[in-house]
């Protein structure tokens, strides 16, 4: 039975204002899919769902959320800084087409001494703060954690292996050799003094860096006046290696000791928010961001909102800087400093050091703008030659590219890159182990036919053809699929597709290499037109080879990666029984695989939790040909 067509948005909105309390609260717009097209906050629920009920008064984008409205969902808070909270937390979670939308989120690493173990560990971190212990960060990029941990090591000679590593230990490993970690895992260091290693990298990555220094300083001029030169050169060396540490930033901060820098620019309708982390008198990176928005807002309302998501699942600092002022300075620090569960203070600096800093991100920003739009043009460019290359009414929006890696077929992989209007889109790539059982070592046919047969399957029952990525604009379905190989690949595709009978056209294209695997002679394959190859200085040309070399380079980096997991497995892992326990107190008792291997019946029964029925289980495995 057809129902009657909801009431249109004007009235609808009415009709909810009538009911409201003026209190503050989230309001949701929904449309009549019954997806959520708009997330507000407000100080009065009333008042402000009241000011939609006259459009004419309104923005032409306000106006076109208006008239799609075809319900509203209402949730009352008890202050508007927690309306402001649960909208950011609702805006991530829903991406309503209609609010400005963080994209490209990601989580930033951390620096973590876990305190949990009488030995704390240095390691990286991201997520969520589960484990007892010091957070630092974030940082930019994992590259930089890496680089940080790595210099710490050599500074504070802390370990970096993990509780399981560090209990089987009997001697010292590499690290210590390499005068990375004073093990205490052998006693080569007391528990004491390594504690106070680790006190001493808490205060340096706390900014206590100057008194850090100054007491190793003390301590190598004074083993140096004792003759002592092997400790005098040690510690010279941890000396240098927090030297290091500190000169990794290009920008220093000399009055700021921990805060974040937001710059935005706006040029040709897109936005670029640039970010910049200050902790410890020390840059820890930036990175830039591009929110979603309308072309018709101003930059410091799309500021304002990235802060308010940006902040959802992350812990701000003492100190927020801004380019622009927002409308609502005083609500934003209050939402922040509740998140915080400390004063945080959000400032727009005018002159000094950090007006500086504020500068020195916005020209970041301007300048990664630029880049992006210039990117953006000849990307353009591109995808209209290949809808003119290969006869499509339209430049693909959505380009897939699919190539297959093993080795006689062991550890095959199927991989999957995407392109689009911005590029790759390495959020989208995906791999596929291949499963069958059935496929003969090396059928690359059968291979593509698995691959191609689990993503459009998939694809078909879990999506409308017109479905999309709400936080990137990138559809869910391919206009164009490149296939790594030649006329048999093509056929084994076509097979595939005609017997899911898809709910919409998409062209696949098959790519054979050129003789002797030239680049530049590739001939190209598709349905209902003979093979022919493109010009040699030909930029698609060019674009379609750097796609499909990515395809390739991704798919044999899944097979390395499967294949070294596969090498580095612990033989132990194979024997049908043996759980994490056992397999610690065989390797704690014999102290590797390669030791139990060897072992004799009578000794394997003497480990305690190790039965006399699994001690011969054990044995056999590893004395079958005997």
């Amino acid at each position: 039975m057809t129902g009657e067509p909801l009431p249109a948005g004007p009235e609808v909105i009415k009709a909810f204002a009538r009911t409201l309390p003026s209190a503050p609260g989230v309001y949701r717009m929904i449309d009549e899919a019954g997806d959520v097209i708009y997330v507000g906050k407000a100080r009065s629920l009333k008042a402000r769902v009241t000011s939609y009920t006259r459009p004419e008064r309104l923005e032409v984008r306000l106006q076109r959320m208006i008239a799609a409205t075809r319900s509203m969902e209402f949730v009352r808070t008890g202050t508007e800084s927690e309306a402001l909270l649960l909208e950011a937390n609702l805006i991530k979670r829903l991406k309503p087409r209609f609010n400005i939308l963080l994209r490209d989120d990601k989580s930033f690493p951390y620096i973590l001494i876990a305190t949990e173990h009488e030995a704390p560990e240095l390691m990286k971190h991201r997520g969520i703060r589960r484990r007892k212990g010091h957070y630092f960060g974030p940082f930019a990029s994992a590259l930089a954690v890496k680089r940080t941990i790595t210099a710490l090591q050599k500074a504070f000679l802390l370990r970096t292996c993990s509780d399981s590593f560090y209990k089987a230990r009997t001697r010292p490993c590499m690290l210590h050799q390499i005068k990375r970690c004073s093990a205490p895992c052998t006693g080569e260091i007391s528990i004491p003094d390594y504690g106070v290693l680790v006190e001493e990298a808490r205060l340096f990555l706390s900014g206590k860096s100057k008194s850090v220094q100054d007491h190793l300083a003390r301590d190598m001029n004074a083993a140096a006046g004792n003759l002592d030169f092997e400790r005098a050169a040690l510690l010279r060396d941890r000396l240098s290696a927090l030297a290091l540490v500190q000169s990794h930033g290009d920008v220093a901060a000399k009055s700021v000791e921990e805060a974040d820098v937001f710059a935005i620019s706006h040029e040709a309708g897109q936005f670029c928010v640039q970010v910049f982390f200050f902790r410890s008198f020390q840059n820890w990176g930036n990175h830039a961001f591009r929110p979603r928005a309308d072309a018709s807002l101003g930059d410091a309302e799309v500021l304002e909102a990235f802060i308010s998501q940006f902040y959802e699942d992350r812990i701000p600092p003492k100190l927020v800087l801004l380019s622009h002022q927002p409308a609502e300075h005083a609500l934003l620090e209050e939402a922040l400093s509740t998140r915080a569960g400390s004063r945080v203070s959000v400032q727009v600096p005018q002159r000094g050091e950090k007006r500086d800093l504020v500068n020195h991100a916005l020209n970041n920003a301007r300048e990664a703008l630029g880049r992006q739009l210039a990117e953006g043009a000849t990307q353009k460019t591109l995808l209209e030659g290949v809808a003119n290359c290969f006869g499509l009414d339209e430049p693909p929006h959505r380009i897939e590219v699919y190539d297959n890696s093993h080795i006689s077929g062991t550890n095959a992989v199927g991989a999957m890159i995407v392109a689009g209007e911005e590029g790759l889109s390495r959020k989208h790539y995906r791999t596929f182990n291949i499963k069958s059982q059935s496929l003969a070592p090396g059928d690359d046919f059968g291979m593509m036919r698995e691959v191609l047969t689990r993503r459009f399957t998939r694809l078909s029952a879990g999506s409308l053809a017109d479905a999309e990525d709400k936080a990137t604009g990138m559809p869910d379905w391919p206009d164009v699929v490149f296939i790594d190989g030649g006329q048999g690949q093509l056929n084994a595709v076509r097979e595939v597709i005609a017997a899911l009978n898809l709910p919409r056209e998409v062209i696949f294209i098959g790519i054979a290499k050129g003789e002797e695997r030239d680049a530049g002679r590739e001939k190209f394959f598709m349905e209902g037109r003979e093979p022919f190859m493109l010009p040699h200085r030909d930029p698609v040309l060019y674009y379609v080879q750097r796609l499909r070399d990515e395809a390739h380079r991704f798919a044999i980096g899944t097979h390395r990666a499967r294949r070294k997991k596969d090498i580095i497995r612990n033989p132990l892992d194979e024997i049908e029984g043996i759980g994490p326990a056992r397999k610690r107190a065989l390797l704690q008792h014999f102290g590797s695989a390669k030791a139990v291997s060897r072992a004799s019946l009578a000794d394997l029964t003497q480990i305690p939790g190790v039965s006399g029925q699994m001690a011969q289980l054990v044995y056999d495995h590893f004395n079958r040909s005997k």
